[in-house]
């Protein structure tokens, strides 16, 4: 074993995807010291999106004072990649745990997430990854519309900067003051999510209630979303109601694509693409990725069938670690996946499991490479 490639998500409340990597790497190189193993952490647009890149390919974090949920100076940042690439997750400006326990869906603005892109355009970056999870907001992404320059008016003609409860205000919508700095800028909106706009599935009626929106509200929020969407039909010639992927974030997902001609991608494949990786990947022996539970769900593109489908393409084997297996799983293999194994050494439930999976990923882990081992032993390869 010669160069192995190590990609995998995280383990939602358990291990991270640096950790992960860190586990998987040490068993390796137990039985294969001279193998070069490169560690790609996976980003999944939300919190720690940022330190995944810069994990993954390099780069700096860049400190930028920014409008926090509640229009409250915060100390914000974002990315910087090689090659002028800036990553903005927007959890960094108006994520769930800037609020703690003052969540108000109605009242949380992204506006300071526009702020970070209006930074990472000064400086230079001529692509830009915005990162959609874990935000407060159900403002169709008005806020960071307006901190770029689009103006917001109500039916008396004054410009205002809208959120969830008060989209069914906007009369309409003036594209033209767009800050000039973002000609020419590629931006890059990653989301895992398909749900619509508005609607049982869309953003407030699956999202609103994590943000403190209670029934009625939830109720309000999706005719206000249902309200921006019109107008923007009406003035900006977009149709954003049923876009897949426009009900991330509350809403962010349709105004990346309404106000910036931003195009919505699945996290995986924004990754897969800034860290190059078919190149890397091309002459690697194995690849290792892994994730929480591997379903039927997965196939949806979630992140280990996204890198299985590149890993088939380029001939090289993926392995899947994960803690629980569900049925069925049979369409994996056909994306590409070589084997799944679960990390999960003895029947426990969740809260006792999760205390251990760092154990059971490195005795695993372990245990496989060990066999890898003796049987290339056995072939003369060793």
């Amino acid at each position: 074993m010669k160069k192995v490639i190590l990609i995998p998500d995280s383990f939602k409340g358990t291990m991270s995807s640096s950790e992960i990597c860190g586990i998987m790497e040490q068993k390796i190189h137990v039985y294969y010291p001279k193998a070069q193993v490169i560690s790609i952490p996976v980003a999944d647009g939300g919190e720690g999106s940022v330190d995944a890149f810069l994990a993954a390919v390099g780069g700096k974090k860049v400190p930028v004072s920014v409008k926090g949920p509640y229009f409250e100076e915060i100390p914000g940042f974002y990315g910087l990649l090689p090659n002028r690439v800036a990553v903005v997750e927007m959890a960094a400006a108006a994520g769930l745990p800037l609020v703690g326990e003052n969540k108000h869906a109605e009242k949380t603005t992204t506006y300071g997430v526009g702020q970070l892109v209006e930074h990472a355009a000064k400086a230079g970056c001529k692509k830009i990854i915005v990162g959609l999870g874990g935000s407060s907001t159900n403002d169709g992404g008005t806020g960071a519309a307006a901190a770029l320059g689009v103006r917001f008016k109500n039916a008396e003609g004054r410009d205002f900067i809208p959120v969830g409860e008060t989209l069914c205000k906007i009369d309409s919508i003036d594209v033209s003051g767009l800050h000039p700095v973002l000609e020419g800028v590629e931006l890059t909106t990653m989301c895992d999510i398909d749900n619509p706009l508005c609607g049982p599935q869309g953003a407030s009626a699956v999202f609103g209630p994590q943000k403190g929106a209670d029934e009625a509200m939830v109720k309000e929020l999706d005719i206000n979303l249902a309200h921006l969407a019109a107008i923007i039909k009406k003035d900006l010639g977009r149709d954003i109601l049923n876009l897949p992927g426009a009900g991330a974030a509350g809403g962010m997902g349709a105004g990346m694509v309404a106000f910036f001609n931003s195009k919505l991608q699945m996290g995986i494949e924004t990754v897969l693409d800034t860290v190059n990786f078919d190149e890397i990947a091309k002459d690697a022996d194995f690849i290792f990725s892994g994730e929480g539970k591997i379903d039927s769900q997965s196939l949806r593109g979630k992140a280990v069938i996204g890198i299985a489908k590149r890993a088939k393409k380029l001939g090289v084997p993926l392995i899947a670690m994960v803690g629980d297996i569900g049925d069925p799983i049979e369409g994996v293999y056909d994306m590409g996946v070589a084997a799944v194994f679960s990390i999960n050494r003895v029947a426990v439930d969740f809260n006792t499991a999760k205390t251990r999976s760092k154990s059971d990923l490195s005795l695993t882990m372990d245990n496989l490479i060990r066999f890898m081992y003796r049987m290339n032993q056995q072939a003369g390869k060793e």
